[in-house]
């Protein structure tokens, strides 16, 4: 990794930085944001070689740094660094000030982010810890823009350019700088070949390689380069098999049968095998059935006949492909969390309202119960699905949800029906006629009128 001078960018002022990428009709790009903590990120397109761009991370403790990327990629390593990340090392293990963590590659979909996993007694190494040695900066090099070739292998004696880059920073902080980390699991014993890899994951290394140089598989970058070969820390290697197993083919796998020389998720290839018997008992265990493969049987209306009997046979089985009563008590739930979320909704707003008010100096709004409540169209389509299949199965768990919001969650029967009529309206497929009529008949009866 070459040190390249940056004297040309103004690095410590991230609007300055983003002006520059901003200029009308360059071809160029920049941006800047603040982090959550306190500090910055920003980049711009290099204004001589458009190639390359700069991107620096500002932290209001630790500094700064100063990274230069192909122009192309820049936009996604911004988005890394808008985080906790302070550095990135050693492919992809990063600093948040505190702490060295290994390249993300499991994600927590429940806590929609990645998890965090520590690097075992991690040290920093900074530039004063490996300038002791016999480093000499009159040998040394750092570039100008216009001589780095992103496409050459670096040569150089690397210490020596590090010198020479600390003693051009002339400032007494240069030293202090960190460069790197070392821990045990990045020691050379502890780092796999392409093929160790490999066999870890259950792979042919011709197909590691092609996943490599195709950008696929979802392959973390190498720890290091030994003569020309990309090497991997155990561990890494080691979480990018379990992220295998966690990828939604592993998952199918997981929970898979065979139907003949075919893999299938259980539930289908049950499906599959229980039709597959029902159908062949329809057509050729009946002898009055099994004739009509005659000759003189094969004709359009014959066909029809079989084809309306087996589609009958799917639709009487509807309970053991969607068990309803389940799908029931499921929607009912998913509806009372929906109004959970509403009711927060409704009155975080009514709150900030209210501050505002204050704030004016006006009177206080008068806190009101809406009149519905939203419901994603992923639950209401399964409302209409319930009602279109098992109108009686809907109507019972269209009260039960009535019931359950009014004594749980204090909201009305009208806002409830109201509610669930809205949604039906916009994202159910019954018209509007049977919709009503069925409706009608399920909500709140109408009270006797008095004389």
């Amino acid at each position: 990794m070459p040190f390249v001078d940056d004297a040309h960018i103004p690095i410590d002022d991230p609007r300055a930085v983003e002006a520059i990428g901003r200029r009308h009709g360059t071809g160029t790009w920049g941006r800047h944001d603040r982090t959550r903590d306190g500090g910055w990120v920003t980049f711009t397109t290099d204004p001589v070689r458009k190639d390359l761009a700069w991107l620096i991370r500002w932290h209001p403790e630790h500094g700064r740094s100063v990274i230069l990327y192909r122009n192309a990629d820049v936009a996604s390593a911004h988005s890394y660094y808008l985080g906790t990340a302070l550095l990135f090392r050693s492919g992809g293990y990063w600093w948040d000030g505190t702490t060295w963590y290994r390249p993300s590659q499991i994600f927590d979909w429940a806590r929609e982010e990645y998890v965090r996993r520590r690097v075992p007694a991690a040290t920093n190494v900074t530039v004063a810890d490996l300038l002791g040695g016999d480093a000499d900066s009159g040998t040394g090099h750092v570039l100008d823009i216009d001589q780095v070739d992103v496409d050459t292998p670096y040569e150089g004696r690397w210490l020596d350019d590090l010198a020479a880059w600390a003693a051009h920073r002339q400032t007494a902080a240069a030293s202090l700088s960190l460069v790197k980390l070392s821990a045990p699991e990045l020691t050379a014993d502890q780092l796999l070949s392409l093929t160790q890899m490999a066999q870890m994951a259950g792979v042919a290394p011709s197909t590691l390689r092609a996943y490599v140089s195709r950008g696929e598989g979802d392959v973390p970058l190498p720890q290091a380069t030994v003569s020309g070969r990309n090497v991997w820390a155990r561990p890494v290697a080691e979480e990018w098999v379990e992220r295998r197993h966690r990828s939604s083919d592993s998952l199918d796998q997981a929970v898979s049968a065979k139907v003949g020389a075919t893999t299938l998720p259980i539930g289908v290839a049950e499906l599959w095998t229980r039709f597959t018997r029902v159908f062949t008992s329809t057509m050729w265990e009946n002898p009055d059935r099994r004739k009509r493969w005659a000759l003189r049987w094969r004709t359009q209306h014959a066909v029809e006949q079989i084809a309306e009997e087996l589609g009958w046979n799917v639709a009487i089985s509807l309970d053991a492909i969607i068990p309803s009563e389940d799908l029931a008590n499921t929607i009912g739930h998913a509806v009372l969390d929906e109004f959970v979320t509403g009711q927060k909704l409704h009155r975080d707003i009514h709150e900030s309202d209210r501050k505002r008010a204050a704030a004016a100096g006006n009177p206080e709004p008068m806190y009101q119960d809406p009149n519905f409540y939203g419901i994603v169209p992923h639950v209401t389509r399964m409302i209409d699905w319930l009602i279109r299949h098992h109108p009686s199965t809907a109507a019972h768990t269209i009260s039960e949800i009535i019931g359950e919001a009014e004594r749980r969650l204090e909201i009305s029967r009208e806002v409830t029906e109201s509610s669930l009529a809205t949604a039906l309206a916009l994202d159910g497929k019954l018209n509007e006629e049977t919709r009503e009529d069925f409706l009608n008949r399920v909500f709140t009866p109408a009270s006797p009128s008095e004389d």
